[in-house]
């Protein structure tokens, strides 16, 4: 059917067409003034203070420390404290105790006194949270790196698991890209369970609520007596046994090939797997292999490594991985929206730059698939191995709005990663981020996985952003693939009209992914599941017109849309009710003009919340480049709909 036609209200005045104007011009301006010569966009990607706390701990524990690094880390810490003494895991959010016993534990390293003011504070909210038993399992290891917690506090991770064939029910490639990156380096520290010992006045036995000896390390079990996570705790026990009786030359079997699958992997600038967790594990991993600090395998992990601190003048802060190829496509998108020429100067070399960032390794995704060839993005500078359907996608679709000087080039590379993307669709329809068919869930139960995490399964924000690449190369509801991941879609839209957003905070970014997507491959949208998604967005608009949803919603769902209003989550809910064909609802006039009016003079927007999801529950994200290109996109898609209507 037809989708419903774009119905834009008449400007109020001139003034407010002025004002749209100069709020797209001085956006518009602001991200082609922050492009990189080469031609990527790349901007902060900000996480909770453990990134930065374990990044010292680290140089700690390799004993590299450098005191003027160690300085500026601090002060970075101590400016996330809260006033209960905690440190939360998102922006406003409570203290957590993993995060507030890794700042306090690092904060203790760099020598602040146990007398500090700010420690004392910690140290009384890390009790009150139950003390440094109730740490999550990274934590744990972390811990126990140093001597802060014993070995048997870690659930057991015997090497050999990476012996286990592939048919094995629980085998290596059976969980998340994530988790295999982090895990295999794991293996190989819980084969030698190394101790670094803390300096006496970074210990930390005022954190355990008893007497450390005496403190239970065992993990808790479900009340009821059959359940899957009482079961993997059995498993957990048998384990163990295993551990004490395999003999050497299988277990060292397993280790040399837990190291060639880490070292095949870390042969790029970027990194085992691109992230911090796996980089700062690899390491570790590497040095009890033996390999030295001047060795190039380990010189080339810490490089990757000092490539995600942001060294400023009075603080050292560390991301936990960089988003180019994510930024760039995004604000390619955004700029051609704001009406940049197709084939301005800056959208080519971005263009040519995309080009060249595309996979060409059978990576990992390739067991899942045999036989298609490479051809997705991932979302780091280098990161062969693991590229993504959601940065494919957005590059897609960014690659099709420009023109290059030869076309014929980028029409290949985007007939590869559509090739690529379509081969990785689930048979439910739906797309994981990294691998097909990535779903069994049960595995979440082990107790390694306290995450809740382990696994990549399809999520509806994916399905709805593969859904808008495919619109934008010509698919439309009658297209197989294009079909069933609607279907998908229409089969998990929540009881309240919205969608679940996986990779984004939250119902508000999962209902804008759907919509833009169903939008784009010509679906109806005045069927009942979109119109339902339009009253919940219109019902949780807040009074100052913007929208905002708290990383909370993950814990309560019932908080689904509901926050402080934000610069890119009011974009998003623009940007859906926009898809939906409902400009002329005066809830879009409301959010536009709350976007208008809190623009800053460098044509972006302040936004110091985090609006973007790492694990949920656990680990969350801050993306500078969304208070950047997401309102600029909605403004000027705002601006082509009164175009389009004569207004």
């Amino acid at each position: 059917m037809t989708p419903r036609p774009f119905r834009a209200p008449r400007p109020q005045d001139a003034a407010h067409t002025s004002a749209l104007e100069r709020a797209i011009h001085d956006g518009t301006e602001a991200l082609l003034a922050c492009q990189d010569p080469a031609g990527f966009w790349v901007h902060e990607l900000e996480a909770d203070v453990t990134i930065t706390s374990e990044y010292v701990l680290l140089r700690r524990w390799l004993g590299i420390a450098d005191s003027a690094q160690e300085a500026k880390a601090a002060r970075h810490i101590l400016s996330l404290q809260l006033p209960d003494g905690g440190w939360p895991i998102y922006a406003n959010g409570p203290a957590n105790i993993s995060a507030t016993v890794k700042a306090y534990f690092a904060l203790k390293m760099t020598g602040l006194p146990e007398t500090h003011p700010a420690l004392a504070r910690a140290r009384r909210r890390g009790r009150d949270l139950g003390g440094i038993t109730q740490v999550n399992i990274f934590t744990r290891i972390l811990l126990a790196l140093f001597g802060e917690m014993d070995w048997a506090g870690v659930p057991c991770m015997p090497v050999e698991l990476m012996l286990l064939p592939r048919w094995f029910y629980f085998n290596l490639y059976q969980i998340s890209y994530w988790s295999r990156t982090v895990l295999v380096p794991l293996l190989i520290i819980f084969a030698h369970r190394p101790v670094r010992p803390a300096p006496a006045h970074a210990r930390l036995d005022e954190l355990y609520l008893v007497p450390r000896e005496d403190a239970d390390l065992s993990f808790a079990r479900d009340a009821q007596t059959f359940t899957w996570r009482n079961f993997f705790l059995f498993v957990d026990r048998c384990l163990r046994i295993h551990d004490r009786l395999v003999r050497q030359p299988f277990r060292q079997r397993a280790i040399r090939a837990a190291e060639r699958w880490m070292l095949e992997r870390m042969q790029g600038e970027g990194g085992l797997g691109g992230i911090f967790p796996a980089m700062a594990n690899a390491v570790i991993a590497l040095t009890c292999r033996g390999y030295s600090l001047d060795s190039p395998e380990v010189k080339r992990g810490m490089a990757a490594i000092e490539g995600l601190c942001i060294d400023g003048p009075d603080t050292l802060r560390v991301q936990p991985c960089l988003s180019p190829i994510w930024d760039t496509a995004l604000t390619v998108s955004a700029l051609v929206e704001a009406g940049v020429a197709a084939d301005h100067p800056a959208l080519v070399r971005a263009g040519r730059w995309l080009l060249d960032r595309q996979t060409r390794c059978a990576g990992d995704w390739r067991l899942g698939v045999p036989g298609v060839q490479p051809g997705g993005w991932a979302f780091q500078f280098e990161n062969e191995y693991y590229p993504d359907v959601d940065d494919s996608s957005v590059v897609l679709m960014s690659l099709r709005k420009i023109r290059l000087p030869d076309e014929e080039e980028k029409t290949r590379a985007i007939a590869r990663g559509l090739s690529w993307v379509l081969a990785l669709q689930g048979n439910d329809g739906g797309w994981g981020a990294y691998d097909k068919d990535n779903n069994r869930l049960i595995f979440n139960k082990i107790p390694f996985a306290d995450h809740g995490a382990l696994m990549d399964p399809s999520t509806e924000d994916l399905a709805g952003r593969v859904l808008e690449a495919l619109g934008h190369l010509g698919f439309r509801t009658d297209e197989p693939a294009a079909a069933r991941a609607a279907a998908f879609i229409r089969s998990r839209q929540c009881p309240d009209g919205s969608w679940y957003g996986r990779w984004g905070v939250n119902y508000l970014y999962g209902t804008w992914s759907v919509l833009a997507g169903l939008r784009s491959i010509g679906e109806d949208m005045e069927q009942p599941c979109v119109r339902k998604a339009v009253a919940w967005l219109v019902a949780r608009q807040n009074p100052d017109g913007g929208w905002g949803e708290s990383c909370f919603t993950y814990d309560d769902p019932r908080t689904g849309g509901m926050g402080k209003s934000t610069a890119s989550q009011t974009a998003w809910a623009l940007l859906a009710l926009l898809h939906a064909g409902e400009a002329a609802n005066p809830a879009v006039a409301r959010g536009v003009q709350f976007l208008l009016s809190t623009q800053r003079p460098d044509g972006f927007w302040d936004e110091p919340e985090f609006t973007g999801t790492g694990f949920p529950r656990v680990f969350y994200l801050r993306y500078h480049g969304y208070r950047a290109y997401f309102p600029l996109w909605a403004l000027a898609l705002y601006r082509r709909h009164h175009d389009q209507n004569g207004d």
